[in-house]
C-alpha cells in the first residue's frame, strides 16, 4: 500500500494575467476535490428500493493559507484579485507531488470566497472558497 507525505502535495492556480502560480508554500490544508455529484432519484411505482441516476458534479474545494503579499505568488497577490475576477481560471493539484506519472486533479473555478483572518497571537492566515465550474478532471503530470 503506498502512503504519501502531504508535504509533497502542489497546489497551482492561473491568477488574474494568465499565469499558472504555485500557491504550495502557503498553503495548510486543501479540502474538497474531486468533490461530489449530484444524484437523481429515479425510483418508480414498482421499485422495491429507492434507485438513483448520476447527474452534475458540484465540487467545493477550500484551501486554508498563510496569508502573503509576496510579489507573483504570494497567496492574497494571487487570490485576492481573483475574488471580482470575470472569468474561472484554471486550477491542478497533485496530493503526491507533480513528478512524471503523479495523480492530477485539474478544471476551472471560480474564487467564491476570500477572507482574510488575523487573531491575536497567531500568524495572519486567509481561507479560500473555490466554486469549480463543470467537472474536475483526473489525470497524471506528465515530464
Amino acid at each position: 500500500m503506498a502512503v504519501f507525505d502531504a508535504q509533497q502535495s502542489v497546489f497551482q492556480i492561473t491568477d488574474t494575467g494568465s499565469q499558472l502560480r504555485d500557491i504550495t508554500p502557503y498553503i495548510i490544508s486543501i479540502d474538497g476535490l474531486p468533490g461530489p455529484r449530484e444524484l437523481a432519484e429515479a425510483s418508480n411505482l414498482g421499485s422495491s428500493g429507492r434507485e438513483w441516476y448520476p447527474t452534475l458534479e458540484n465540487s467545493t474545494i477550500t484551501l486554508e493559507l498563510l496569508w502573503s503579499d509576496d510579489a507573483s505568488t504570494g497567496s492574497d497577490t494571487v487570490l485576492g484579485p481573483l475574488r471580482t475576477h470575470s472569468a474561472a481560471v484554471a486550477f491542478d493539484y497533485g496530493p503526491e507531488g507533480k513528478g512524471n506519472g503523479d495523480v492530477k486533479y485539474s478544471g476551472n473555478a471560480w474564487v467564491r470566497d476570500y477572507r482574510i483572518i488575523s487573531r491575536v497571537g497567531d500568524l495572519v492566515k486567509s481561507r479560500c472558497e473555490l466554486q469549480v465550474n463543470g467537472t474536475v478532471g483526473r489525470t497524471t503530470y506528465s515530464a
